[in-house]
């Protein structure tokens, strides 16, 4: 029976058209030079919303222009974004999450359209894909580590981004509250695109331009630094989400191994009866049983995983959806 038909006592009509509460969200580090811009642009381009600029230790005032450009402003001491990010889900409360970089390279204009999208579209999040990431100067390393980094994730974790690392996103409540975030740092995006991925969260793609940093607002982030930080991530991530395949992945390259020294054996041992090198012969052993034990356990975990997907997905459903989704 549609709700047309029947409608149960509740809120007033006004309430029903009431618009979401919108707030966006702007983590910062040392970005003097652009944050008051690009809070008069998300100002410009969502009148509506609420603006929060949380500081993550910066040294250069940022704060304090973000607070003269009538942002609210928050602090957390524990460096990286991944807990800022931790930070801005916990404490800020709104029915749409916009979350940009303080940089300036993303266009705020974009946002009631990246918005549009999440209410038209029924879906938790919207992810702004960097256009022209290979543009910004200086980061030649960085976009061949993002193509890399996509190719990996598309194999590991299926095909529903094609900018893990964007950092502008818009949320829902539901999935900013039920986001069981762990990373500390620059990770934080990978974590959001594997949890989405493995509860079956709904998203979207849109295509944003991505802008040139200006020279005195260098990039944080260290290619190879954080690039490894960002491949460990991948692997922990793969064994907690996909056990059976991580540690079956283990027994069979531990199995392949252990044939290919025992081969040479086994043709002496036809041939002449004997088995001349022991040692070889014991290795070979442990290493097929050390890799039955690996593809075991992977089966035994792969259990446990399906459970712990169950129970973020009902944490999940436990937050309603907004007015605005229904």
């Amino acid at each position: 029976m549609s709700s047309e038909a029947v409608r149960a006592p509740g809120p007033s009509p006004q309430q029903d058209t009431a618009q979401p509460r919108i707030a966006v969200t702007l983590p910062c580090y040392n970005e003097a030079a652009t944050i008051a811009a690009v809070i008069a642009d998300f100002r410009k381009a969502l009148p509506e919303a609420e603006i929060y600029v949380f500081d993550n230790n910066s040294t250069d005032g940022t704060a304090a222009i973000a607070r003269q450009a009538g942002a609210i402003v928050r602090t957390e001491t524990r460096q990286g974004k991944g807990y800022v990010v931790q930070r801005i889900f916990a404490d800020v409360e709104a029915d749409i999450y916009v979350m940009a970089d303080g940089d300036g390279t993303y266009d705020a204009a974009l946002a009631p359209t990246l918005v549009e999208l999440m209410k038209r579209n029924h879906v938790e999040m919207v992810v702004g894909t960097r256009a022209n990431v290979t543009r910004d100067a200086g980061r030649g390393g960085h976009a061949f580590g993002n193509r890399i980094f996509n190719i990996l994730f598309n194999a590991m974790f299926g095909r529903q981004f094609t900018d893990i690392f964007s950092g502008y996103r818009v949320f829902s409540r539901r999935f900013a509250k039920s986001f069981p975030a762990v990373s500390g740092g620059f990770e934080i995006e990978t974590e959001m695109s594997v949890h989405a991925c493995q509860i079956g969260v709904p998203t979207m793609e849109r295509p944003t331009p991505y802008g040139v940093r200006p020279e005195e607002s260098p990039s944080k982030l260290k290619t190879f630094r954080d690039g490894f930080r960002i491949l460990g991530l991948f692997f922990m991530l793969a064994k907690e989400t996909r056990p059976a395949a991580f540690f079956g992945a283990i027994g069979l390259v531990l199995t392949v191994l252990a044939l290919t020294l025992a081969a040479p054996l086994l043709v002496t041992y036809f041939e002449t009866g004997l088995v001349p090198r022991l040692p070889t012969a014991v290795l070979s052993m442990g290493l097929v049983m050390i890799g039955t034990v690996a593809a075991v356990c992977g089966l035994i975990l792969d259990s446990l995983a399906r459970s712990r997907v169950e129970a973020k997905r009902s944490v999940f459903l436990s937050y309603p959806s907004g007015d605005w989704q229904s």
